[in-house]
């Protein structure tokens, strides 16, 4: 995943709001007394909100599958001399040196753990390496977002540079979001050099982690919509679940 996409990722998700829920996650980890220490960004990409809690004084730590996702991350960090680690991991193999005050993830990493060994194996290896008294912040697209808003969609963006097609097909029996990409990137010479990669994201439902959850010794605190102040509701597209180490 991502060997193709990485290189137009910033591009394609510019509609993002990193910056407000960077705002967002910080305002929460503050009330819950941690402003300064070490997170740990499981699913970083090319490493955006990584860049937001280390301007923040953080030291970050930010973990990725993909390496073409990680040379881009550590392009950034050489153009602001930040001194984020970088480390090429799936997020359920987690492997740090030691523990960490707190960890996050954000834009649908954990979607893309499509099955529940992963899932287990992820929280296991935050209990591991996440302090006592820690919390771990997540977010997930919803079911109702996969149904309602991305499923059976295709969208098609051009510039001059980068054009691409978003196919989404949503396989409601199995949860499992695909997303079809083909993407038209301009080379130096003129021509469009044309690549395609599939996703696959699933859709889980609050009550179906809290075991998983709590299983692996973790605490569930609360459940936010996407502002990460409110309840979420039915509609909501995407919610955040915050853990603790207890």
């Amino acid at each position: 995943m991502y060997e193709n996409l990485s290189s137009v990722y910033d591009q394609v998700m510019d509609n993002i709001p990193y910056e407000e829920w960077f705002e967002r996650l910080h305002a929460y980890l503050q009330e819950k007394g941690i402003d300064g220490g070490t997170i740990c960004e499981l699913g970083c990409g090319t490493g955006t909100m990584t860049e937001f809690f280390a301007s923040a004084g953080y030291s970050m730590i930010g973990v990725d599958i993909s390496p073409e996702m990680l040379s881009l991350a550590n392009m950034k960090k050489e153009e602001t001399g930040s001194d984020i680690i970088y480390l090429e991991q799936p997020m359920e193999e987690l492997e740090l040196d030691e523990p960490v005050d707190a960890m996050i993830s954000v834009c649908d990493s954990v979607n893309y753990l499509l099955h529940d060994q992963q899932l287990e194996d992820l929280f296991d290896r935050v209990k591991r390496y996440l302090k006592p008294g820690g919390y771990y912040i997540f977010d997930l697209k919803t079911s109702y977002c996969y149904t309602q808003i991305i499923g059976n969609q295709t969208w098609v963006e051009q510039d001059d540079d980068v054009s691409y097609i978003w196919e989404n097909y949503y396989y409601e029996e199995e949860s499992i979001n695909e997303y079809m990409l083909t993407i038209f990137k301009k080379n130096t010479d003129g021509l469009y050099e044309k690549s395609e990669e599939a996703h696959y994201q699933k859709a889980y439902e609050i009550d179906y982690l809290k075991p998983i959850i709590e299983k692996a010794g973790l605490q569930f605190v609360e459940a936010f919509g996407s502002d990460l102040k409110s309840e979420p509701t039915g509609e909501s597209e995407r919610y955040y679940i915050v853990v603790k180490n207890a």
